[in-house]
């Protein structure tokens, strides 16, 4: 089920206080393909949308499912944000989250007062699909596969639309889809002539494969610094919902991705991680068409060590005598 433009306005008043509107800007590129803006969901509290829809969920949740405490699987982004306001309603939170999960991303869950625990990848993804683990007593929320994550996910429409009409395009990162369905519903229901793209990385993009075969697909998942979106598979009801809603999937590979994290920092001084990076390299890559394009930067938790080591490997290839050459 998807949620409707009314819930997503009624979203919208339901995280004022926990989420905050944030800014669209242009990219500060000249000689791009497009004319790109940036939705800066980075400077979310918790560093990424996803505490829009963890809020909006826990608004619907009668005070008896609360009290008992809630669960979610990820791996970094959408446990902050259940963590966050698990934190705020002074209820229990427990995380699972895959092994590869990044430290900063495990630290900040703990800081918020969240359990983690760490599990293998596999039965991280079977989480997902079972909505609950062993031992756990507490409600679940889903990361993306839910009516009310999508519906606060999706008042990021209203913004984007409100603050750029004519806005031609919009680029969206795919992890588990309900970002880019959320969005797509408010942005169907009030500019249908908007073009909507799913954003993947070229080390785990079934998105692609799987619109291009029209049923899910398995690829090939290789983890990159690229972590809060790319996986093996796509879960059939977001594929379906993804069908009917948006244009398409594109492709960045790592370094284009690692390229527009660099710009990112280098013209706008924004730090984000690599899945709200590659909506940024998808959109320079001209695939998204012309005229405006808003690309929607899903996060900023990246380690610093890493985020070091992309930018000095994106040095070192300026500074090497090929490049010169």
């Amino acid at each position: 089920m998807l949620p409707t433009l009314d819930e997503i306005q009624q979203a919208r008043r339901s995280i004022v206080g926990s989420a905050i509107r944030t800014p669209l800007v242009r990219l500060n590129v000249f000689d791009a393909p497009v004319e790109i803006y940036l939705k800066l969901e980075n400077l979310q509290p918790i560093g990424s949308f996803k505490i829009r829809g963890a809020t909006n969920a826990m608004a619907h949740m009668p005070p008896e499912q609360l009290a008992r405490g809630v669960l979610t699987a990820s791996a970094g982004n959408m446990a902050q944000g259940v963590a966050w306001r698990a934190r705020e309603l002074g209820i229990p939170c427990t995380v699972v989250a895959p092994d590869t999960a990044p430290e900063t991303k495990v630290k900040a869950i703990e800081r918020l007062g969240a359990r983690v625990i760490k599990v293998p990848f596999e039965r991280w993804w079977q989480t997902f699909a079972e909505r609950a683990y062993p031992g756990v007593d507490a409600t679940f929320i889903h990361a993306f596969d839910d009516p009310y994550v999508m519906a606060g996910n999706g008042t990021i429409a209203l913004e984007i639309l409100e603050d750029l009409p004519d806005v031609e395009a919009i680029v969206i990162p795919w992890g588990g889809g309900g970002l880019a369905c959320g969005i797509a519903v408010g942005v169907r229901a009030l500019k249908p002539s908007c073009r909507l793209f799913a954003a993947e990385v070229a080390t785990g993009a079934p998105l692609a494969a799987s619109l291009a075969a029209g049923s899910p697909q398995v690829v090939d998942y290789k983890p990159s610094f690229v972590d809060g979106i790319g996986s093996k598979t796509v879960f059939p009801q977001m594929l379906e919902r993804a069908q009917g809603l948006i244009d398409g999937a594109l492709v960045a590979s790592v370094e284009d991705v690692a390229a527009a994290l660099g710009l990112l920092a280098e013209r706008n001084r924004i730090i984000a991680e690599g899945a709200g990076a590659c909506s940024v390299a998808c959109a320079l890559s001209g695939e998204a068409g012309s005229g405006k394009v808003v690309c929607v930067v899903s996060g900023g938790n990246i380690d610093v060590s890493k985020l070091r080591a992309v930018l000095g490997e994106l040095d070192e290839r300026r500074n090497s005598p090929q490049v010169k050459r």
